[in-house]
């Protein structure tokens, strides 16, 4: 197992890089040593962000520096346990048109029948491995390398919320309206982020999401609760 790289940030930073591939290994690791600097803090510790493949760590600058917290990181990685299993989500996805309106461009692409790409997204476990971009846009990593694509360099026309989307190794559900590269390839009622709900956020960072299949009805009875005041 190689050594994660510590790359100092302004002066007020360091960030731990744990290579390029967003896997279960790398992710393990990630969280494993948030999680070790959550329960031993170093002196002027402010933030510990985890992200798909990399931990920035935020510190005071007048309480600490970059060589005392990278001795921390390397201490906290090497007494780092394994972090215990997070919670198991599952969502409900419909892949029926016009919930799905690039599952035939992606089956296309990877050389399946649009039945061939439903199975494999379902068939997948995911793994929540960071929140960014917009609130609620959390980052799942698990999609199965037959159906995994680049995103497209052009957006498409806006999908809805709630538009499950992938590109590359990830998936997302997402919370709002938008224009995106990424291949829409169904649609979820379940509100996966809520403003005004006491717990905002469905996911936490490390949790696992699962997807079931509903059809058009169920989803349109979802929707119509997700939407109603």
């Amino acid at each position: 197992m190689n050594a994660p790289e510590l790359v100092p940030v302004a002066d007020h930073g360091v960030l731990v890089r744990f290579g390029d591939d967003i896997g279960p290994d790398t992710q393990a690791r990630v969280l494993d040593l948030a999680d070790a600097l959550a329960r031993h803090p170093p002196v002027g510790l402010v933030e510990v962000v985890p992200a798909m493949t990399s931990v920035l760590v935020v510190f005071d600058p007048l309480q600490t520096d970059h060589a005392a917290i990278g001795a921390s990181v390397t201490a906290n990685l090497a007494a780092a346990a394994p972090r215990p299993p997070g919670a198991v989500h599952v969502i409900d996805v419909c892949y029926d048109e016009p919930s799905a309106p690039d599952l035939t461009e992606l089956a296309h692409l990877c050389g399946l029948d649009p039945a061939d790409v439903v199975a494999a997204h379902l068939g997948a476990t995911y793994t929540v491995g960071m929140y960014g971009f917009a609130p609620g846009y959390a980052y799942l990593a698990g999609t199965p390398e037959a159906i995994r694509r680049p995103r497209r360099a052009t957006p498409g026309p806006p999908v809805p919320s709630g538009s499950v989307i992938v590109a590359g190794q990830q998936c997302l559900v997402i919370p709002v309206a938008m224009s995106t590269g990424w291949f829409a390839i169904g649609r979820s009622p379940t509100r996966v982020f809520d403003p005004e709900a006491e717990r905002p956020f469905l996911v936490d960072v490390g949790d696992t999401v699962v997807f079931r299949r509903i059809g058009s009805d169920e989803l349109a009875v979802g929707l119509e609760r997700w939407m109603a005041p």
